[in-house]
């Protein structure tokens, strides 16, 4: 399905954006467990990433995740059980 960028972007609460952005970010967290959660493709998560970033760190991101085996479930080795670090997740502040 084709989504336009700013569609989608105004469709997402701050929330929602600011945990796709973190997820994509992590090394150990594939594209299939954002669009698992989210119903996001790789490519829609790809157009949230530009349309979220400057230009030289949406192109520092591409070049990172970019054949990067842990980002697809189907390349990632069988002995990577899980999608995060177990220290990844830091207590938050309920007052924020």
């Amino acid at each position: 399905m084709k989504l336009d960028n700013k569609l989608v972007m105004n469709e997402l609460s701050d929330e929602v954006k600011s945990r796709i952005i973190e997820m994509a970010w992590e090394d150990r967290t594939p594209f299939e467990a954002i669009e698992h959660n989210y119903g996001f493709s790789e490519a829609q998560v790809i157009r949230i990433m530009r349309s979220s970033m400057k230009s030289t760190t949406f192109k520092l991101w591409r070049k990172r995740v970019s054949g990067r085996k842990t980002k697809h479930i189907k390349l990632r080795s069988k002995e990577v059980t899980r999608a995060y670090c177990a220290t990844q997740y830091k207590p938050r502040n309920p007052n924020r």
